[in-house]
């Protein structure tokens, strides 16, 4: 499935031409999330070099400020990479497990992402990074995620059906789950989704503080992409002639955003750069980021494998060409 060697021409592994529409809006939305994150960028290395140059906001040390935006350019550089492969010829020549690493993560940070950032534009609401700038830093901060996740949320389907096309067609039925993995999975998923819907609807469990609206919002998003991302597993599980790749996809976002949110916010509740203090007490983030880690990794991984011998024969799954 993953073989970094296949092409990427409009036509799939079976020589069936997916179309000039499809190609055409997976290009396009390539350059649009490549030049979104592009702007994002831009205002993330002038934010590094005036850290280096003794400019910051109050609340900063020098050099805290000027890594935690370091890393947010070294983030913000790969997923401009990441659009201009999925618009170019050359990124199916890329090596299948960088390419869908940095594909997981970026799916999971951004595509979910959407349904929120409409909610807020529609209410008047911001991002809390953009809103404590400029608008001419805010709305190329504002414009890189959003047109980031969109592009995102058009081509990379496109792209992952284009490239290793037996991992979406078939039916649900036709793969067989790990059982104990699956479970961690499932329980992992249910656990976390059902404690960010409790603080959604205004429940303190764990909290030392309440969460405002825009706090609500973000833990009713991440509850329902983890219970998502469970009901994905659950149904995988079935003996159904579903099509696979509603399920597929479904997990492929649910286990990125479970990933790469928590592995983000756990160094940052750790470090507390600039004085950040999580509306949790510290112990319970401690152990729901860690927790949303392992439980997107076993998730992804639950998917991996199934798709790897579907019908139960080593060799034959669409996986099978990951080691190779």
């Amino acid at each position: 499935m993953f073989a970094g060697s296949a092409r990427l021409v409009g036509v799939n592994a079976q020589g069936t031409a997916v179309g000039p529409r499809w190609n055409a809006a997976r290009r396009w939305a390539g350059y649009v999330a490549a030049s979104s994150m592009g702007a994002y960028l831009a205002v993330k290395v002038v934010w590094v070099v005036a850290g280096l140059l003794g400019e910051r906001p109050d609340g900063f040390g020098g050099t805290g400020w000027v890594l935690l935006n370091a890393v947010t350019v070294a983030m913000a550089a790969a997923g401009v990479a990441l659009g201009l492969a999925l618009a170019r010829p050359w990124g199916s020549g890329l090596p299948a497990v960088p390419v869908i690493f940095v594909a997981w993560t970026g799916a999971g940070l951004l595509v979910p992402m959407i349904p929120p950032m409409a909610v807020r534009g529609v209410l008047g609401g911001g991002d809390e990074e953009a809103g404590a700038t400029p608008s001419w830093e805010a709305l190329p901060l504002t414009v890189g995620f959003a047109g980031m996740g969109l592009g995102l949320a058009v081509a990379l389907p496109i792209y992952l059906w284009e490239r290793w096309p037996r991992a979406f067609r078939g039916r649900v039925g036709d793969l067989r789950l790990p059982a104990p993995p699956a479970m961690a999975a499932v329980s992992g998923a249910v656990a976390l989704g059902a404690l960010w819907c409790h603080w959604a609807v205004g429940g303190a469990l764990g909290l030392v503080r309440d969460l405002d609206v825009d706090g609500r919002l973000l833990a009713a998003n991440s509850g329902l992409w983890a219970l998502l991302g469970a009901g994905s597993i659950a149904m995988l599980a079935r003996a159904s002639r579903a099509p696979r790749w509603i399920p597929v996809a479904t997990a492929f976002v649910a286990s990125g955003s479970l990933f790469a949110w928590s592995a983000w916010k756990l160094p940052m509740v750790i470090l507390r750069p600039g004085g950040f203090t999580t509306a949790e007490h510290l112990w319970v983030a401690v152990a729901e980021h860690t927790l949303g880690i392992a439980t997107g990794l076993t998730l992804l991984a639950v998917v991996l494998r199934a798709l790897r011998h579907p019908s139960g024969r080593p060799g034959e799954g669409v996986g099978a060409s990951l080691a190779r």
